[in-house]
């Protein structure tokens, strides 16, 4: 499946925080911080797993469009956080 069209949520016991320019993931297994730099181009409510990375996308960004290559990159760091248990797909 094409990881822009992939839906995400948080994983049991993981908690995310925005900051100004990243969002904070925290596991309650210990302390293991996550980052994920996205420049304001998701916000904690995207981990609801409501609407894929690509439509998301698409409505917040309507304006201003994401360069594809952000969007792929983007896609790439989700994967990691997905393999680091910190994220699933739904």
């Amino acid at each position: 499946m094409n990881a822009l069209r992939k839906k995400y949520q948080l994983a049991p016991g993981t908690q995310v925080r925005e900051e100004e320019f990243e969002l904070l993931f925290y596991h309650r297994d210990g302390p293991r911080l996550f980052c994920l730099s996205c420049s304001r181009l998701l916000e904690d409510r995207f981990f609801l797993g409501e609407i894929p990375l690509e439509q998301w996308f698409r409505e917040k960004t309507s304006r201003t469009p994401v360069p594809e290559s952000w969007l792929r990159s983007l896609a790439r760091a989700l994967n990691r956080l997905k393999e680091k248990g910190v994220i699933v797909d739904c």
